[in-house]
């Protein structure tokens, strides 16, 4: 009986790394990336994902990529602005000129002058003390989350406001016998984010006590005096960036609670997450770090890539005895942030216009324009929709604008496309928001779906700066 099964003529590992575009390959691929991208492709081929004679030349195109990495470049039609699997905030042009100019060897811990060791950081955090006069100094470190471990562990037992309580072994002082102590927190504020990440979880790392005061609800400032006693470490305010709740509620604002820190000499911590430099009309429940700040708080903690628009990092802004505490710290090491991500803030932080911000405050005439031409020339549909700003950043805040509807299966296949192109599937169809897109790659768009459509614009085709 004659095997016809294909797969068993599949190439040998041994014979596809002696072709010749494998073997020039190897003069800037490593042998361990070629091995690896021959492997996948034996393995697509006996699954039956490819054709046994597409092996060859699939192991070539991967190899003849430009792509350094695994990564591929997406253009985001969802009309989210901060989307998380898409890597949350797109940098801006002096951002990403920064990072490349940071690449090589820069002067990150050193005083050209002199010639000696200098302080890290020292652009990022000027820039940021002038984009919020309010703040006395600053630390950037690599996420939001690691900010706020590292405050609520050095703050403990700290009077920041003057005095310090805390012994010279960092334990709390002022008769406080638990040496991590307790963080007095709103049970309507201990929240859950993405990937099942939970707050209580990261607070227990830290070896203090979480002390939930109030209701999911509602929460008053006696809640919080009550369960204030010697193993007290600290105040901590949670913006519930990624959710809301509504109607009989009730919350203690920054300058409440800053009264009570006062009369216990305790420090007062504000996650607000999203990090606006101030009020923004266009988010008007969103809170912003000035307006914390003058409100009371010690220390201020933001994520960097949400509405700030820069890189992944965590920045605390503050009153300066406090974040110099929590930079002296040494869990500070371990956070430390790289000179990529420093470049990236000061650049972000110093230009006032990036991608985030331009698709928030979107001109709306324009934005249906360029709508309404696409749905002409690919024979969509032009619906209202509401883009959102993600990332846990002002949850259940539409964003006014138009997408083209498109039958459903349009979204995979522009997924996988070049360009790929992430719509939103919903209720069956596949809308297309260009909120996010710049306009320059509007016709990119037009074409990954004339493509699939099998269609030929020809005449009709025009350039981004017609739409």
């Amino acid at each position: 009986m004659v095997d016809t099964d294909p797969r068993r003529h599949i190439p040998r590992t041994d014979h596809l790394l002696a072709l010749p575009e494998v073997v020039a390959a190897g003069e800037s691929r490593s042998q361990a990336t070629i091995k690896a991208i021959i492997s996948e492709a034996q393995t697509a081929a006996r699954a039956g994902e490819i054709p046994v004679a597409e092996v060859a030349p699939t192991i070539i195109s991967r190899l003849s990529s430009d792509s350094a990495s695994s990564l591929t470049p997406v253009l985001n039609a969802t009309g989210i602005i901060v989307h998380t699997n898409l890597g949350r905030a797109p940098l801006s042009e002096p951002a990403r000129q920064a990072v490349a100019d940071a690449a090589g060897y820069v002067d990150v811990e050193m005083d050209l002058v002199s010639g000696k060791r200098s302080k890290r950081g020292t652009g990022a955090t000027q820039a940021l003390l002038r984009a919020c006069p309010e703040a006395e100094d600053a630390l950037v470190v690599n996420n939001g989350a690691a900010a706020l471990l590292l405050a609520v562990t050095a703050l403990r037992g700290a009077d920041v406001s003057g005095g310090n309580r805390a012994g010279s072994d960092g334990s709390a002082g002022g008769g406080r016998t638990d040496a991590a102590g307790e963080i007095v927190i709103s049970r309507g504020e201990l929240i859950e984010i993405g990937a099942g990440f939970r707050l209580p979880d990261l607070m227990a790392t830290t070896g203090s006590q979480l002390r939930e005061v109030g209701m999911t609800n509602r929460t008053h400032l006696d809640d919080y005096a009550q369960a204030i006693t010697d193993q007290t470490a600290s105040l901590l305010k949670v913006h519930t960036s990624n959710f809301r709740v509504e109607g009989f509620t009730a919350a203690v604002e920054i300058s409440q609670l800053r009264e009570l820190a006062d009369e216990h000499d305790l420090p007062l911590i504000a996650d607000l997450g999203s990090g606006l430099f101030e009020p923004d009309p266009y988010l008007p429940e969103e809170p912003d770090i000035a307006s914390a700040l003058a409100a009371g708080a010690d220390v201020v903690i933001v994520s960097g890539d949400k509405l700030l628009g820069g890189p992944q990092a965590g920045l605390v802004l503050g009153r300066s005895d406090a974040v110099q505490r929590i930079a002296k710290h040494p869990l500070a090491r371990a956070m430390r942030t790289d000179k990529l991500t420093l470049a990236a803030i000061e650049a972000t932080v110093a230009n006032t216009e990036n991608p985030v911000q331009e698709a928030l405050h979107i001109n709306l005439d324009r934005l249906k324009e360029r709508t309404e031409r696409l749905a002409e020339l690919v024979s969509g549909v032009v619906v209202a929709h509401d883009g959102r700003v993600g990332g846990g950043g002002a949850p259940g805040v539409p964003l006014p604008g138009w997408a083209v509807e498109l039958p459903e299966y349009f979204a995979a296949k522009l997924r996988t496309g070049d360009p790929a192109v992430v719509a939103r599937v919903h209720q069956g169809r596949c809308l297309i928001d260009l909120r996010c897109v710049p306009e320059a790659e509007d016709q990119r768009i037009i074409d990954a779906i004339a493509r699939i459509r099998g269609v030929d614009l020809g005449d009709g085709e025009v350039g981004s700066s017609e739409l």
